[in-house]
């Protein structure tokens, strides 16, 4: 009943997380992108930690924790959010979504090394047919992609993001997930602050530049996106495992196209929603779910017993 309940989660947080690119989208083309990251992330941060001292969970971390904490802060925060801001501005919406289309598969095979999650035939199965309906859906109207540099800074991002989901699942075994979640936030948020002094010294100013709409997609974003988003799929690393919940990633390219349509009015056509079929099939094959239907249906005298 909890792993059910985990995947409804995952389908939400993938729901806001997809949105969230049109969000960040948005920011970046008002602000310095990293400047205005860090200040997002940091917002995500000060949410989590009121949370995290209303539920009296707050306690320093241990040595072995600190370890992947830092890890996790350095892919995850500085490294994903750093490359996927810059890179935004650089690369379509579609571009990004089909390089995102690869967190599944580099993160289940980082598990399977790194994590000794076994990958199953099935699950292999599902990355594949997860990664042809992403493309299907980032490349409907378009006669190709090519590598920019904003691709690039994506493809660097992609490959931060699936390292830290190996780390959060290291660092959960003995941490709360959303107290992780808190050390990633508020510790990435100040180094992404001292790179955008670097490399944005007038980014602090670009903030006059703010619309009313700009700083509401900040709120938002950092509030429910980053901070929300972050708890609840770490949480959800903690209990099914890094590979498993890659496979959602698959979902988000949707939600981005959903996003896309409903505030930039792109139109979606029925290539579209069969690659999302596609996507769907992938979720229930790569999860695990079709592996345990089968391992039940073989075994049953085993299954009544669990």
């Amino acid at each position: 009943m909890r792993e059910k309940l985990l995947y409804v989660q995952l389908l939400f947080v993938m729901m806001i997380w997809g949105f969230n690119v049109i969000a960040i989208k948005i920011i970046v083309q008002q602000f310095s992108a990293v400047t205005i990251t860090s200040l997002r992330i940091f917002l995500a941060a000060i949410v989590v930690w009121l949370l995290l001292l209303n539920q009296k969970k707050i306690r320093l971390p241990q040595k072995r924790e600190i370890q992947f904490i830092l890890l996790a802060m350095v892919t995850g925060i500085v490294g994903h959010h750093y490359f996927l801001s810059v890179g935004l501005i650089g690369t379509t919406a579609v571009n990004a979504g089909l390089i995102f289309g690869i967190v599944p598969l580099l993160t289940s095979i980082l598990a399977a090394l790194m994590l000794r999650e076994p990958l199953t035939f099935l699950r292999i199965i599902g990355i594949i047919i997860g990664i042809i309906g992403v493309s299907i859906i980032v490349l409907t109207g378009k006669q190709g992609i090519y590598l920019s540099n904003g691709d690039l800074y994506i493809f660097i991002a992609v490959i931060f993001q699936a390292l830290s989901f190996i780390y959060i699942k290291k660092a959960t075994k003995t941490m709360d997930a959303v107290l992780t979640t808190a050390y990633m936030l508020l510790v990435g948020s100040f180094f992404l602050f001292i790179i955008s002094l670097i490399i944005e010294p007038d980014g602090l100013s670009s903030l006059k530049n703010g619309t009313i709409l700009g700083w509401s997609v900040f709120l938002l974003s950092a509030i429910i996106a980053t901070g929300l988003g972050q708890i609840l799929y770490n949480h959800a690393i903690q209990y099914i495992g890094a590979g498993k919940t890659a496979i959602f990633l698959n979902i988000s390219p949707f939600f981005s196209l959903i996003g896309s349509y409903l505030f930039l009015g792109e139109h979606i056509s029925i290539t579209h929603i069969f690659g999302f079929i596609l996507i769907v099939g992938s979720v229930l094959l790569g999860s695990g779910i079709a592996d345990h239907y089968i391992y039940k249906r073989t075994h049953p005298m085993i299954s009544r017993k669990g």
